[in-house]
């Protein structure tokens, strides 16, 4: 195996050496993911405000990572590695390679910019629930003298939150209301 390697070209050694490294390197960041211990690091903008690597930045935010260095180095080294043969032009063989290595990352960061927008922020906001119509739980005592209990869904979960109203009569158990406006961290008003 080592005669077999020493007697290719120089360059033909290092697309190989590419190419190996980063396969291995590949296959350890997939394992590690898998496992859930695959996450990237930030990297230190020095004094730029935030990092580099977060997704929220800008254009080129998330293509300079550790990751994407595998992918790149991947992608070079296995085009070099496989079209060394067919390709007599070195320069142009190099511009191949690093064109595919290239690709790589953009599908890289294409998909993961997919599998984002499919991330959902299931936190409850007190104030997505103005204008949401909730069951009386709880009986709501008129003109404010008094709090009652709601029940409503938001975002797929069950909520169960205090609430007044303004009304002349009480809202009895049972009937639904339609909420107003948010009072405080715990408080609806409702009609």
């Amino acid at each position: 195996m080592i005669e077999l390697f020493n007697s290719l070209e120089p360059l033909q050694k290092f697309f190989w050496t590419i190419a190996c490294c980063a396969s291995l390197v590949f296959i350890i960041q997939t394992i590690m993911t898998f496992i859930g211990l695959g996450t990237d690091a930030d990297v230190d903008a020095g004094p730029m405000d935030g990092s580099v690597d977060s997704m929220e930045d800008g254009a080129l935010s998330g293509v300079f990572s550790f990751r994407n260095l595998i992918n790149f180095l991947l992608g070079y080294g296995w085009a070099g590695v496989l079209l060394f043969d067919d390709i007599e032009k070195r320069w142009l063989l190099q511009l191949l390679a690093i064109a595919v290595g290239l690709l790589f990352v953009l599908a890289f960061v294409f998909m993961f910019r997919q599998v984002m927008k499919l991330s959902h922020d299931g936190s409850f906001k007190m104030s997505e629930t103005v204008g949401l119509k909730a069951d009386v739980y709880l009986r709501i005592p008129a003109a404010r003298s008094g709090r009652g209990k709601v029940q409503l869904s938001v975002k797929g979960s069950v909520h169960e939150i205090d609430a007044v109203t303004d009304n002349d009569a009480e809202i009895p158990t049972g009937g639904q209301v339609e909420i107003v406006e948010v009072l405080g961290d715990d408080l609806l008003l409702v009609k």
